[in-house]
């Protein structure tokens, strides 16, 4: 079997991850469209990992560091190379990268309704903070 391979997207990975999102991420977000994701790969070009394997993409994290704070989005593996080690593989490479640019703590944003997510990020070695409340506000129309 092929080895995994994980590196940073770049402009011409994007419309590959966007209908990959389709098919193994759960839920959507406003920045889920061309824009969105060019726009944070512009800004910060190692944010967005991918998981290969023979050139096909079997998963992805957004690994964001704002200078203060770790933040994991769409950690997501395709439905059919589940539980083999490709979100884990993914996590470790953005934890490295959060070491690497002084980031002391990661946390994610989970779906409360995706309980095969939960496990995951428990198993991961995550935990949720049940004390805090995602607040929201649309910037645009």
């Amino acid at each position: 079997m092929t080895e995994l391979r994980v590196r940073a997207a770049g402009p011409e990975d994007l419309d590959a991850v966007l209908a990959f999102w389709k098919v193994a991420a759960e839920g959507t977000s406003i920045s889920d469209d061309r824009e969105g994701v060019e726009r944070l790969v512009a800004r910060d070009p190692q944010a967005l990992l991918l998981a290969e394997r023979g050139g096909d993409l079997l998963g992805t994290v957004i690994a964001g560091f704002d200078g203060w704070r770790c933040h994991l989005y769409r950690l997501a593996v395709h439905p059919d190379h589940r539980r083999q080690g490709i979100g884990s593989a993914l996590l470790t490479a953005a934890e490295e990268r959060f070491v690497r640019l002084g980031g002391r703590r990661g946390d994610a944003m989970v779906l409360r309704r995706n309980e095969r997510a939960q496990h995951a990020w428990r198993a991961a070695g995550y935990a949720p903070e049940e004390q805090w409340r995602r607040w929201v506000k649309p910037l645009t129309d």
